[in-house]
């Protein structure tokens, strides 16, 4: 029997206003894997209602009780792990190694959010009013939109609401239609479950037809103070453009186009296993997934031989066999939409070293390409599959500009033996993150997250995300009476 969820408004699960439910579908077997409730603007309206009606007292609540609820959220969620790993596969084809990645990362970044409600909240700033306290203080805004993506669930789900919350905010969360589970109201159980108060986190669901109806009626609600958004740069665009014209500030965390470099001096045993993983970990779908690996030329016969053997013989299969790497796209069109991409890159030039052809139901192969023309869509797309274009390069100046041909800049990796190198290198490259030493994917909550250029703006992590999400006022107090000139 499939799954049955309503929407979380005000403490309680409650059905849509219109009474429509909307199907949610396994891409591994094709079978409906939960029912749950089609929210449309009046549920939105009824959602921001019950945020902005218990922003008062949580934002008043005391730290300590604050952070007590984030930290035992987080104990909560590891403890649910099956339950995590059940919802990845069921809903988006998550491989069990990826759910628990997701379940592990995702406990750290309430335990990180737990730490900052405790941080300073402000600075006593040096006044030219000698006879003055003048001080910044920063306080929550308010009613936070927030949009998780489905691509890793939990992960960002946990990251849609965290850093809000710990700043002193509501939260109203529109969960993909993909994932509406995992990436939604699993994991408002679990902070419901560690004693959120009623209406401070609330989720409504929708079908994927009403998804820009209900998208843009949040925005709009003058009570909505900020937006919080994770998700394609194409969607991405529209959300940013629906905030600034409410002139609500946005944290839009987007796509990319990440590079993988491997230089002259790069080990290639670990090369090819780091690039490995940055393109294959969860089929590819994953914004900092490598879609290009470059590699010197006097490596390139070599590494390309023993990478394609690796690729090739990556294990895929059901989500939920725990040695599959390669585990379905989380939706049959998707997979269509990569074979396209694989098509006409061949068609124009290309050459296909491992994997291509047409995909079986929502699985595609482990793909790797060559000699990729710049009119082929994949060139300068992202692909969000498994599927990764392997080109060559004689020095530095080429390694950069290859990397940074690109409207996006989310991340890039630099494999090297050399720090110093790769560090002068990395340097010139044009994202928001860069590894030297590994590949393109890696999140720690701590460290400041987020992209440049089209891969959007604003930062997750440590006090980078409590300020995004956060008001700084300027507060003086005289200590003596001032003097006026009349």
């Amino acid at each position: 029997m499939p799954l049955s969820r309503q929407l979380l408004i005000g403490g309680e699960d409650v059905p849509a206003a219109s009474g429509r439910t909307t199907s949610d579908v396994n891409p591994w077997n094709g079978e409906v894997y939960a029912t749950v409730a089609a929210g449309g603007a009046a549920d939105i309206t009824r959602a921001v209602d019950a945020a902005d009606a218990a922003f008062e007292a949580w934002a008043a609540l005391g730290p300590g009780r604050r952070r007590a609820i984030l930290l035992d959220a987080a104990d909560l969620l590891e403890s649910r792990s099956d339950e995590a790993a059940a919802h990845m596969a069921g809903e988006a084809g998550g491989t069990r190694p990826w759910a628990g990645f997701n379940v592990g990362l995702a406990a750290s970044i309430l335990r990180e959010a737990a730490a900052a409600v405790t941080a300073p909240r402000g600075e006593v700033l040096t006044s030219q009013q000698g006879d003055a306290l003048s001080l910044a203080v920063r306080e929550p805004v308010g009613v936070v939109a927030a949009f998780s993506p489905w691509n890793a669930p939990v992960i960002l789900g946990v990251r849609a609401v965290a850093a809000p919350l710990a700043a002193g905010n509501t939260v109203v969360l529109k969960p993909s239609e993909d994932a509406p589970l995992a990436c939604g109201l699993f994991v408002a159980d679990v902070l419901r479950d560690a004693g959120l108060p009623a209406g401070v986190l609330n989720v409504v669901t929708n079908d994927p037809a009403d998804a820009a109806e209900v998208a843009e009626t949040l925005i709009a609600d003058p009570r909505v103070r900020a937006v919080n958004f994770t998700g394609s740069t194409g969607v991405g665009r529209v959300i940013g453009v629906h905030a600034a014209r409410h002139l609500k500030p946005a944290v839009l965390e987007l796509g990319g186009k990440n590079a993988i470099i491997v230089l002259e001096d790069a080990d290639l045993d670990h090369a090819v296993d780091a690039a490995a993983f940055g393109v294959f970990m969860n089929s590819g779908q994953i914004c900092m997934s490598g879609d290009r690996v470059l590699v010197h030329a006097s490596l390139a016969e070599e590494f390309t031989r023993r990478f394609t053997a690796k690729v090739a013989a990556l294990p895929a299969g059901s989500p939920e066999e725990s040695t599959s790497v390669i585990g379905p796209l989380v939706t049959a069109d998707s997979a269509r939409r990569v074979a396209g991409l694989v098509e006409d890159a061949v068609a124009k030039g290309a050459t296909v070293l491992t994997g291509g052809g047409e995909p079986e139901g929502a699985v595609y192969p482990a793909t790797v390409l060559t000699d990729v023309p710049e009119d082929a869509e994949l060139y300068h797309g992202e692909v969000f599959g498994p599927v990764c274009v392997v080109a060559t390069f004689a020095d530095d100046d080429e390694a950069v500009a290859l990397a940074n041909d690109s409207e996006h800049g989310l991340t890039c990796g630099i494999i090297t033996e050399n720090g110093s190198h790769g560090l002068r290198l990395a340097q010139r490259i044009r994202t928001g993150i860069v590894h030297v030493g590994d590949q393109s994917v890696a999140d720690e909550p701590q460290a400041p997250f987020g992209g440049f250029k089209a891969s959007g703006y604003g930062r997750f992590g440590g006090r980078w995300g409590i300020e995004a999400f956060s008001n700084t006022r300027w507060v003086t107090m005289a200590t003596r009476r001032p003097h006026y000139p009349f």
